[in-house]
């Protein structure tokens, strides 16, 4: 790497350079200081000039490329400390880059110059030949040679300049400035391709705002400055675009202004929007949009006299201006046709307008004359108004006006208007036919338009017959006339339908346009509105309503003015409430990204350290590494080099294979001695020479003097003879010359007069020949531009079919769609109807299958319910019989006790406890009846009674057996009158129980 120098120091180089034509060399060194790390340190005040011989360089040697980086980094540099700076630097730079696009334009004026000098020679073959195959004059020639190549640069500079300078809020005035100056050139050199690179790169620009936000010194287009700034830029591009007649580009430029329009927090100054209206009239006429086009006037008009400072002639023509597009607009024109596309571009349209709705040909007629146009308006104009708009004669309506036409098409101002004017006369001609005719041949109607072909032979445009049908079918095409053409008949029919709607495409819009008289599907159409308000003023008029109270009014009033306030106060709280979300949000995603950006910045530059770090480091060691093999490389170069000399002067006898065992110092060493022998012999042998030479010349200087003396006498004689000789020659040869030139003076005066009189009458020719070339050229110039014209009207016609072919197949297409997708959906809908329907009845079903479900499952729970309480008495009377059973045991035990102590009886009375036994036999007791004696009636059936009805149960006997005494016996169930019937033993008074089909549990269905 270069060692760093000084700014001054690199700066003087490069000067020194540039004196002695090393003008590639003083850029280059310029070019490497720029890439030095201490670049970044070094002050401004150093750097400045620097940076200002580097451009003029770049400029010299239209080097661009080289200009730009140069400028990128000294952008980097400046931009926090000295804008000043680089604004001086890229003025610099652009006035250098128009200096030589001067400089080359003069020397091209110049070489013309000379090349047209002679007027008398006549084209070289090569001339001719060259014009012949490349189609361009000398001086395009000479331009495209000489004035090209700067103009690309100078192109290019403004590119660079711009590049530089963007997106950056510091460097925003300069910015704007350079557009401008590039808009200028644009214009100046007519470079409309490089007037659309243009507005395309400042769209780029513009666009990239919002991404850059993060960025340090990035663009605010909420600060007013800024914004005035960038409309200022758009309002150039605009009346450049004008000015090239870019049409399209003019337009994107409007967009480009509205769109900022809408930023602005304040509105723009009036004189700015007057111009952005006044560019838009161009556009609109130029593109054919009548509706718009006078909508922009209108526009215009009011700003202007809202303004003021005009003079009475310019709102004079101003209001003619606005009446005369007003009613260039034919009658019924809907802007542009088409349904959905012509939705969008009439509401684009409109907004670029700053129009809350689309504009009509009535609303603008009445905007005007709200304004006192019609007044304020000449009175051709006025006079065109009346027959258009007041007056009622289809018959001599052509004619009326046709004076009115010649008068406007010898006014540059209003010529323009001249073909919207018949479209919109014919259109009000079969508007008002419509009206009073049912029918009407067609010859008739050209025979109308007659005064308008008259004015054709004069100058104006208007319809020839086919003209006039084409246009009659295309107002029926876009429903601006319901008609029916017969060509069979040549009549045309006018057709009033008593059922057609507005809606409807077959309707006649133009027709109620001015009508004099409902048609008959107006009068359909409005029969019940107008039946409805008559019966509505009928009723106001019979029980009129009770009128307010003062009191009443003032509540009222109060009411709605609290609810005013409230509302509006509402209306302003939500609005703030949305306005700082949307700021809040908007800083949150700004913060967001401002981090985010900052988080991969700072890992980028961290990663970038460490790399650059690596490689410095890796570069370091490498360069150490290279550094020390080429000092050993060199050491034994010039090692083997020194032994090679001395082996070839064969003082010393060195062997150069082994050339380890001798070091440089010691052949150097050796190399001296040999030299100081070899100076010794040298000095020996000089000493002795120059004493031979000082002899010899001695000798030979003593023996020429006496003959110099001799010598010098003979060279005077022979230079004397030399110039005698020499003179009288020339004597001679002039005299010789006069007299050739005296004769050939005479001879020639004879014919002065027919060289003069023959030079007349070429030059006369000559003259003659030119004049008729041009002629020749202007009528052949002439007869290209009609054929371009009819050629571009082609085009424009068989675009337009096109277009409406395409419109047509699309509409039927869309058509088609709808169709398809109505039918789509009454499928969908029918089965959908079809599927809920089989829901309902499988629903319906599965909800009675559930009710049977249901009621199985009740009948099943009150049969288990029932089971379950005769299970319960079952068990109830088992525990009771069993009882029984323990207490006839118990007896029959106590009966065998006293069986075998010799007692008949067992006491049931209780006993005291120390007498278990009575000495004295106890008084018999009555027996007790047994089952067999005890029988029922032969009628009664026998009848259960539980053991606990007689007033105990089993928890009573065994308490009382638990108590020792013998538990009392239940009375019998059975009735005292008769005996109770025995029992069999086995049954144990248990009664069977007849089985049934009872549901049970699966645990439970294998038990009995």
């Amino acid at each position: 790497m270069a060692p760093f120098s000084k700014p001054e120091t690199v700066l003087k180089q490069a000067e020194g350079l540039v004196s002695v034509g090393q003008t590639h060399a003083a850029l280059q060194s310029l070019t490497e200081m720029f890439s030095s790390k201490r670049f970044r340190s070094t002050p401004l005040a150093s750097l400045e000039p620097i940076m200002l011989r580097f451009i003029e360089l770049c400029v010299d040697m239209r080097k661009g490329r080289t200009a730009k980086e140069g400028l990128m980094q000294y952008k980097n540099i400046a931009q926090n400390t000295s804008v000043a700076s680089i604004e001086v630097v890229v003025k610099r730079f652009i006035q250098l880059s128009d200096a030589k696009v001067q400089e080359a334009q003069e020397k091209a004026d110049k070489a013309v110059a000379v090349e047209v000098d002679d007027l008398e020679a006549s084209e070289t073959p090569e001339s001719i030949l060259l014009g012949a195959v490349s189609g361009d004059q000398s001086k395009d020639r000479t331009d495209r040679a000489l004035v090209t190549p700067w103009l690309k640069f100078l192109w290019e500079s403004y590119r660079t300049a711009l590049e530089t300078l963007k997106n950056n809020a510091r460097l925003e005035s300069i910015y704007q400035q350079i557009a401008q100056e590039a808009f200028r050139f644009c214009l100046k050199h007519e470079r409309k391709v490089e007037f659309r690179r243009l507005c395309e790169t400042l769209r780029l620009h513009l666009s990239n705002v919002a991404k850059y936000s993060h960025q340090p010194h990035a663009i605010n287009l909420s600060d007013p400055e800024t914004l005035q700034h960038h409309l200022d830029t758009r309002f150039a591009q605009l009346n450049t675009s004008v000015e090239l007649e870019l049409w399209q580009e003019a337009f994107r430029s409007v967009e480009d202004v509205h769109n900022l329009l809408t930023m602005a927090k304040k509105a723009p100054r009036p004189g700015m929007m007057a111009n952005y209206y006044e560019k838009l009239t161009k556009i609109f006429l130029m593109s054919g949009n009548a509706l718009y086009h006078a909508a922009a006037w209108g526009r215009y008009y009011t700003i202007v006299t809202t303004i003021g400072g005009k003079s009475d002639e310019e709102i004079q023509r101003l209001a003619g201006q606005v009446l005369v597009s007003a009613l260039a607009v034919p009658v019924g024109s809907k802007g542009f046709d088409g349904a959905e596309d012509g939705k969008g571009k009439n509401s684009r349209l409109t907004a670029l307008l700053g129009l809350s709705k689309t504009p009509t040909r009535a609303g603008l007629l009445k905007d005007a004359l709200s304004r006192n146009v019609l007044k304020l308006a000449p009175e051709s104009i006025k006079s065109l108004y009346n027959v258009l708009e007041v007056t009622f004669d289809p018959l001599t309506l052509c004619s009326s006006i046709a004076p009115l036409f010649a008068n406007l098409a010898t006014d540059s101002n209003h010529a323009p208007y001249l073909p919207l004017l018949q479209r919109a006369l014919l259109s009000r001609l079969l508007s008002q036919l419509s009206q009073v005719y049912s029918s009407i041949k067609i010859s008739n109607l050209l025979e109308l338009v007659t005064p308008l072909r008259v004015l054709d032979a004069e100058g104006i445009n208007a319809f020839d017959n086919e003209q006039v049908e084409a246009y009659v079918m295309g107002c029926a095409r876009r429903g601006e006339l319901s008609i029916r053409v017969n060509h069979e008949e040549g009549s045309i029919t006018f057709v009033d339908g008593a059922f057609s709607t507005v809606e409807d495409p077959s309707s006649s819009t133009m027709a109620n346009a001015g009508a004099i008289q409902p048609s008959t599907s107006e009068v359909v159409r409005t029969r019940l509105s107008d039946l409805a308000t008559a019966l509505h003023n009928t009723i106001a008029a019979l029980h009129p309503p009770t009128p307010l109270t003062e009191e009443e009014q003032q509540a009222k009033f109060t009411v709605l003015v609290a609810s005013a306030n409230a509302e509006r106060k509402a209306l302003q709280l939500r609005r703030s409430i949305v306005a700082r979300r949307r700021e809040l949000l908007y800083e949150l995603s700004a913060r967001k990204e401002k981090e985010e950006a900052s988080r991969r910045a700072e890992a980028t530059r961290k990663a970038l350290d460490e790399e650059q770090k690596r490689q410095v480091e890796e570069a370091h060691r490498r360069e150490v590494e290279r550094r020390r093999k080429e000092l050993e490389n060199i050491h034994n170069e010039e090692a083997r080099k020194l032994a090679q000399s001395l082996k070839e002067k064969g003082s010393l006898k060195v062997d150069i294979k082994d050339m380890d065992n001798l070091s440089t110092d010691n052949l150097m060493r050796m190399q001296v001695e040999q030299l100081e022998k070899e100076k010794k012999e040298l000095n020996e042998r000089m000493r002795i020479a120059s004493k031979r030479l000082d002899h010899i010349e001695r000798a030979y200087r003593k023996d020429e003097r006496p003959l110099l003396a001799k010598d010098y006498e003979i060279q005077q004689i022979n230079d004397k003879t030399t110039h005698e000789a020499a003179q009288k020659s020339r004597l001679e040869s002039s005299k010789l010359s006069h007299q050739q030139d005296l004769e050939t003076k005479k001879r020639l005066m004879r014919v002065t007069d027919d060289y003069r009189a023959y030079r007349e009458v070429l030059i006369s020719k000559r003259a003659e020949e030119f004049a008729k070339r041009k002629e020749l050229a202007e009528k052949r110039i002439e007869e290209e531009k009609t054929k371009r014209r009819l050629a571009i009207l082609k085009e424009r016609e068989e675009e337009r079919i096109r277009l409406e072919e395409e419109e047509r197949v699309a509409r039927e297409q869309e058509e088609e769609n709808r169709r398809k997708e109505e039918e789509r959906i009454a499928e969908e809908e029918r089965i959908a109807a079809e599927e809920s329907a089989a829901q309902a009845a499988e629903e319906a079903k599965k909800h009675e299958e559930e009710e049977k479900a249901a009621e199985v499952r009740r009948k099943r729970e009150e049969e288990r319910e029932a089971a379950a309480e005769k299970t319960r008495l079952q068990l109830q009377r088992e525990e009771e019989a069993l009882e029984r059973s323990r207490q006839r045991a118990a007896e029959r035990e106590r009966e065998k006790l006293s069986a075998r102590n010799g007692s008949g009886f067992v006491s049931r009375t209780p006993v005291k406890d120390d007498a278990w036994r009575r000495d004295s036999p106890a008084a018999a007791a009555p027996p007790t009846p047994t089952r067999a004696a005890a029988t029922l009636p032969q009628d009664a059936a026998p009848k259960f009674r539980p053991g606990a009805a007689g007033g105990g149960g089993w928890r009573a006997r065994e308490a009382a057996r638990a108590a020792g005494g013998v538990p009392s016996r239940p009375e019998s169930p059975a009735p005292q009158a008769a005996a109770p019937k025995e029992t069999p033993a086995e049954e144990d008074g248990f009664q069977k129980v007849p089985a049934k089909a009872v549901w049970k549990p699966k645990r439970l269905q294998g038990r009995s």
